[in-house]
């Protein structure tokens, strides 16, 4: 098993307990902060947000992959987004059974209707990968899933590196501390809004933020608006039911960080709300469509044979790069094809993971739990709602996670990178197209699954090698 730990501190627990006090001291004063679970709308009381001590090992061959593959993922989400054609034949069996997406589809479809009211579109995504681990030991990059709304932590993964250098310079591993990549999402995704803002063109029209009603994490996209605020653009903060609410001035870019969960929309008022930003000559990070290609549906349906070609046509090594970091994808659709995945995955659970519409975190089902959703659904319709996918088997890693309040102790841990990806286009010209810097999240072996936000996952930074 791989080893974050430096063996010379590994054992010796005083010296792991004065780094630890190092590092949460570290971390308050470069930013990386959240609120505290108990008072949660406040900034009166804060704390460090969750991150491991040291920062874990990552081959820089699939790191690099990663990098490279982003720009040709932001032109594929793009290209989505504009095929109402191929969302409707992709999404339409889950939309007779998944409310959710089906709510936000029968509001893209009033915009393809109606005719789109802003030609500049800005997309902010993050692509999630894990390394799946072959038996000799070799690690290959597989996508778990493409953010296409509220694409987070861009702002703290700006602010964890000097905190990892600073730790290793503490305890002596010197050149190890100068191995940590310089990373800052949050100007990259700030660049983003900042050029959309400006093909807008209005110098008093501002960058409303779309944020959500409970804001533990409010830090990770206030260190964009700082960006923006740099820049001279003025932003302000709304809640979905409140975005038409108080209109005194004119809005020209809407960065949803918020809007992705079910639970986000609370009565007709919020989706009325949504459907009013949708048609508002504002720009929509993302838009209703963009919103949608980030669907597990559609990732499914994208690893079918051929489908890349159609929107890569005369690029197959682009096709190429997108299709070796897919994982197995499966339909659970009606008919004999998605018969065949559920008695797939019902006599070999442990190879698969069962994935619902859902962004956020915690959403998935695994093993025994996964075999009991399938049993319910697996003659009715409802199992359209989901798709399966091979699971994926990263190498484990020796960590620290420091949690406020958490026991002080060495786990066994599993990884998951993200890259963030940013592009603007205007009609038909695409004006911006970014890779714009990465993120590490790691998590204890015991979890299978949820992220930071989901109090489950740590915030990490990459040690190449």
């Amino acid at each position: 098993m791989a080893n974050a730990i430096p063996e010379k501190i590994r054992m010796n627990t005083t010296l792991l307990e004065n780094l630890a006090e190092v590092a949460k001291d570290a971390a308050l004063l470069k930013g990386v902060l959240m609120r505290i679970q108990e008072t949660p709308n406040s900034s009166e009381l804060v704390t460090y947000a969750p991150f491991t001590l040291f920062p874990t090992p990552v081959p820089e061959a699939v790191f690099s992959q990663a990098l490279a593959v982003q720009t040709h993922f932001n032109t594929l989400v793009d290209k989505i987004s504009q095929d109402a054609e191929f969302l409707q034949d992709a999404l339409a069996s889950t939309i007779e059974v998944d409310d959710f997406t089906a709510r936000l589809f029968k509001i893209h479809q009033q915009i393809v209707k109606e005719g789109k009211s802003q030609s500049v579109v800005c997309g902010l995504n993050r692509s999630d990968y894990m390394l799946d681990q072959a038996e000799d030991g070799s690690s290959s990059l597989k996508q778990i899933e493409i953010n296409t709304i509220a694409a987070s932590f861009g702002g703290l993964s700006s602010r964890t590196p000097d905190v990892h250098r600073h730790i290793l310079q503490v305890a002596g591993q010197l050149e190890q501390s100068e191995r940590i990549l310089d990373n800052n999402p949050a100007a990259g995704l700030a660049r983003a809004v900042a050029k959309a803002w400006e093909l807008y063109g209005s110098e008093k029209a501002v960058v409303m933020f779309l944020v959500e009603e409970v804001q533990r994490n409010i830090f990770d996209h206030r260190y964009v608006e700082k960006e923006l605020w740099n820049r001279n653009i003025p932003t302000m903060r709304r809640r979905i039911h409140r975005s038409g609410q108080e209109a005194i001035c004119e809005v020209a870019v809407v960065y949803f960080r918020n809007g992705y969960m079910p639970q986000n929309y609370n009565s007709e008022k919020d989706w009325d709300a949504r459907l009013m930003m949708e048609r508002s000559l504002a720009v929509k990070c993302p838009d209703i469509s963009t919103h949608l290609v980030g669907t597990k549906k559609v990732q499914q349906v994208l690893a079918k044979p051929g489908v890349l070609e159609k929107f890569f046509p005369h690029q197959p090594q682009v096709v190429e790069q997108i299709r070796a970091t897919f994982a197995g994808l499966y339909t659970l659709d009606m008919g004999p094809e998605g018969d065949t995945t559920v008695a797939m995955a019902l006599a070999a659970p442990d190879r698969f993971v069962l994935k619902p519409q859902r962004e956020g975190g915690g959403n998935n089902f695994y093993g025994s739990e996964m075999c009991e959703v399938l049993q319910e659904v697996k003659d009715s319709t409802e199992r359209t709602a989901y798709i399966l996918m091979d699971k994926i088997h990263p190498a484990p890693v020796q960590n620290v996670l420091l949690r406020r309040d958490a026991p002080l102790q060495i786990s066994t841990c599993l990884s998951e990178l993200g890259v963030f990806g940013t592009y603007v286009r205007k009609g038909e010209d695409m004006v911006l197209n970014e890779c714009v810097g990465h993120l590490l999240r790691t998590k204890s072996s015991e979890h299978s699954d949820g992220g930071v936000a989901a109090g489950v996952a740590v915030l990490d930074n990459p040690l190449l090698f």
